[in-house]
């Protein structure tokens, strides 16, 4: 099963194109002209965002704000939880952005006046933009599930922002007995990263056939489907034992036992929509999630709990000037990854750079690719390029492939190279190097 195919090179070819996106058109830099941007994040979107912003117009004078001095990235933490990277390994900081003449400012964002164009932090500093760039990253509706909250996932861990919780994830596998039971409840759609929850389990189950194989794992999903939902089963399959009595992963998803609608953190114990409990020695709660928490604070998310954007400058439709990007962004025809984040945030930073000049923004191209690891030499991948729809409605799949489903054991092989080969080349072009 594939989308409408092109080529490895192809694709590289097309990603570069959206890279740079309108960088021929660009505003030349107008001397001694005021042009404040203010980018609240600093993660793939937002740090992404900043460098753009300096490389299509040095003259634009970029603050980022970011709370945390390092960025532990999210794509890559499974293998920190499945014991194959260490938490090093994702860890980036911002003296890249700096060298890059970006103004790093280590805050947290609490109030943003659309009508004054002010940001405000934490700290009492107060940062005038022209335009402001929000990447917000996600938020969590602990509401959704009775018996979790924040306090919670000191105990019962989410590891949906890397970093501290990616290790009491890994903490409890090492310390959980060979013969235990891990339980993992992905989120309903929306969320970031579809395809997350099922390559956690097929890297849990990795460390634990080396080193625990009498243990198993439990996926109670409240989706009748999933991202690469084939290619998963498969790879478990082939490794884990799917659909067999001596299976290690066991998936119950959609009208089985519908996910968690409660948890007793002392007991590690889930109740599913269907009144079924399943206690855990690990459990892995991934609630269902919004955008993050500053997005909701400056009145730029709608009823959907996201932020609603113009699609080609990914302007909010709620304040002008003020541009969200990434995660939080409603970038309808995109999913919410890490590489979606980093696109938007090219596309983004041209169309404010030109915006600032009294230009119009070039025409925007999008591009995503999103790796999966099942196993040691075992990995696949779904990649897609994108344009705008005339009517700016939505973005349009042009082009793209999946894995294919019956490629030999080298092709599997050789898309964890690739994997990590494009981890190393995304984290530079997001932080600098």
């Amino acid at each position: 099963m594939t989308m409408t195919k092109v080529n490895r090179r192809t694709f590289i070819q097309a990603t570069g194109v959206a890279a740079a996106a309108g960088v021929a058109g660009m505003p030349t830099v107008v001397l001694g002209a005021s042009k404040k941007v203010v980018v609240v994040g600093g993660g793939p979107g937002g740090a992404t965002c900043a460098r753009y912003l300096k490389i299509f117009d040095p003259g634009i004078e970029v603050t980022l704000i970011e709370p945390n001095k390092h960025y532990h990235t999210c794509f890559m933490s499974n293998e920190v939880i499945g014991g194959k990277r260490s938490i090093e390994a994702i860890r980036h900081g911002y003296d890249g952005l700096k060298k890059a003449g970006i103004n790093v400012v280590h805050d947290m964002v609490t109030a943003i006046d659309p009508a004054k164009k002010v940001v405000k932090t934490a700290g009492g500093q107060e940062f005038a933009y022209d335009r402001c760039v929000v990447a917000p990253g996600i938020d969590f509706k602990y509401e959704t599930i009775e018996g979790y909250d924040e306090k919670a996932t000191k105990e019962v861990p989410h590891a949906w922002k890397a970093g501290e919780q990616t290790m009491i994830l890994r903490k409890q596998l090492e310390a959980m007995k060979d013969g235990g039971t891990v339980v993992i409840c992905p989120p309903p759609n929306p969320f970031r990263c579809p395809p997350g929850p099922y390559e956690r389990a097929s890297l849990i189950a990795n460390y634990l056939k080396k080193h625990k194989p009498k243990s198993k794992i439990i996926i109670l999903d409240p989706k009748a489907k999933f991202s690469k939902q084939g290619l998963f089963k498969a790879a478990w399959k082939k490794f884990y034992g799917f659909g067999t009595d001596n299976a290690m992963i066991e998936w119950r998803g959609g009208d089985q036992d519908a996910g968690a609608v409660a948890v007793d953190v002392a007991s590690k114990t889930v109740t599913t929509k269907f009144g079924d409990k399943v206690k855990a020695d690990v459990l892995n709660v991934i609630p269902a999630q919004k955008a993050g928490k500053i997005a909701h604070a400056a009145g730029l998310t709608n009823d959907s709990g996201w932020c609603p954007v113009n699609l080609h400058t990914f302007e909010s439709t709620i304040h002008k000037n003020i541009h969200v990007i990434g995660d939080a962004s409603i970038a309808k025809g995109m999913p919410k990854s890490g590489y979606a984040a980093n696109s938007e945030a090219k596309v983004c930073a041209a169309s404010v750079a030109a915006l600032l000049n009294g230009k119009e923004p070039p025409a925007p191209a999008y591009v995503n690719t999103c790796y999966s690891i099942a196993a040691d030499d075992w990995g696949f991948s779904v990649a897609a390029v994108y344009k705008l729809a005339k009517d700016g409605s939505k973005i349009m799949k042009v082009g793209g492939g999946l894995t294919p489903a019956d490629a030999p054991a080298e092709y599997y092989k050789r898309e964890v190279f690739y994997a990590h080969s494009w981890y190393n080349n995304i984290t530079r072009d997001i932080f600098g190097g």
